[in-house]
């Protein structure tokens, strides 16, 4: 069997935050939006139904445990919750958090624009509140 291994677009356009008992939590690298995937360290998966009926029911748990926990950090007003998979095959879902202020109300992130890097120290900041809210050890 292979070994799990990041596709190299997420590798290049994320940030780790911290592993959940069955995903990695990434935190997309575009300031204009709070973005975080999650991506099951499962091998050769490209969609939901390749997962088992158990570890589907595991990502949707810990995709209700990011969303609530990101919607509760920024104080949105929606959470975006998606699987495209157009341009990454990799498995991975994106939750992304809303507000009518942002730039691309009430469209959708993808493809709106051109991505904006964080500024490394914000970067990091969000990334460790993350995790500390996910009682992710640093």
């Amino acid at each position: 069997m292979d070994a799990f291994k990041l596709d190299p677009t997420l590798q290049r356009d994320t940030v780790f935050v911290c592993a959940l008992p069955r995903c990695d939590v990434l935190l997309m690298d575009d300031a204009r939006f709070p973005w975080l995937i999650l991506v099951p360290r499962l091998p050769g998966i490209v969609e939901p139904f390749d997962l088992e009926p158990a570890d589907l029911a595991a990502v949707m748990r810990e995709a209700a445990l990011v969303g609530r926990t990101l919607k509760s950090l920024t104080q949105c007003t929606k959470i975006n919750l998606g699987a495209l998979g157009n341009i990454v095959r990799q498995f991975h879902v994106h939750i992304v958090a809303r507000t009518e202020a942002d730039p691309a109300w009430p469209g959708p992130v993808w493809g709106f624009g051109e991505r904006v890097p964080y500024v490394s120290r914000f970067r990091e900041g969000m990334r460790r509140k993350v995790a500390e809210a996910l009682g992710a050890p640093d």
